[in-house]
């Protein structure tokens, strides 16, 4: 059994698919089947069901996967132990950053650890804010900066780096202009476009209009706040944004603030363990960044 049998068998498990497990791993899908294949002769076991389209763990995948994981974590941890006695930072570190985000800081920090730990191989992926959280708890991403509802996750660590109420922000000759604050039930009365299930802003807003009882038409969805922007700005809905989203827009909105929602939307850096040093190094810059 060899390490990079696992990592495949990792990464099929983590895609579902074999094709996608082998453009991450950075070889052929034959490759990667074969190497598959000899590990389960060595189980004794099939570990996937290849009856489907997408690659599905049996019993004894399911079994195995987190036994391969905490195989490689402690492969990986050996190397990385060595390197900090020799100060070198080395490896893999995969980062996640939720879908629509503007703000810069993250890409300030990851710049700055580049530089710093050159031998750092970096990926970058986007998702909503839900999965990211998920994917951190499973160890398939490192770091991830998230819109949330609560500020610390169950079962990760937080750092709370955006808390603002939540807006409403129309264009000019709106009926809702020249107002200064609404109400959910202001809002009742009119489309809404917000950001889908799944981020921290929507469900900042689900839960306060749930503990009134009240259902607003959600008419339009949208995971960038440029787009709820432009959208408001037509005249086909009310924009549902953070205060800091709002004021990017305030040349052709205005933001009005929602008196009975007062959780606040969160923005917010999540991540599992610092075991690994590359963690710990991107978490400084990342405070040094956001502060």
């Amino acid at each position: 059994m060899e390490l990079r049998q696992l990592e495949y068998f990792v990464a099929v498990a983590e895609e579902r698919n074999f094709t996608r497990a082998a453009e991450r791993v950075h070889i052929s899908q034959s490759g990667v089947s074969a190497q598959i294949r000899q590990l389960e002769r060595e189980l004794g076991a099939e570990l996937f069901d290849r009856s489907a389209r997408t690659a599905t763990l049996t019993v004894a995948g399911k079994a195995a996967l987190e036994h391969a994981r905490a195989a490689l974590a402690a492969a990986g941890a050996l190397g990385q132990a060595v390197s900090e006695v020799t100060d070198l930072i080395r490896g893999r570190l995969t980062v996640g950053m939720v879908i629509g985000c503007t703000l810069t800081p993250l890409f300030d920090a990851l710049a700055a650890f580049h530089r710093a730990h050159p031998g750092v191989e970096i990926s970058l992926l986007e998702d909503n804010s839900d999965r990211l959280v998920e994917e951190v708890r499973a160890g398939a991403v490192d770091l991830a900066l998230t819109g949330t509802a609560t500020a610390a996750p169950e079962g990760v660590n937080a750092l709370t780096i955006i808390s603002e109420r939540l807006v409403a922000a129309v264009p000019a000759g709106h009926p809702l202009t020249g107002r200064r604050r609404v109400t959910l039930r202001d809002l009742g009365a009119h489309p809404l476009v917000c950001m889908p299930p799944g981020t921290g802003l929507r469900t900042v807003f689900d839960q306060a209009c749930a503990a009134q009882g009240l259902q607003p038409v959600i008419a339009l969805q949208a995971s960038a706040a440029d787009a709820i922007a432009d959208l408001a700005t037509r005249g086909l809905a009310v924009a549902i944004l953070s205060e800091s989203m709002a004021a990017h827009y305030r040349d052709r909105l205005t933001a009005l603030l929602i008196d009975d929602v007062e959780a606040p939307a969160l923005l917010t850096l999540v991540w599992r363990s610092t075991h690994n040093p590359a963690v710990r190094e991107l978490l400084a810059h990342s405070r040094r960044a956001f502060t």
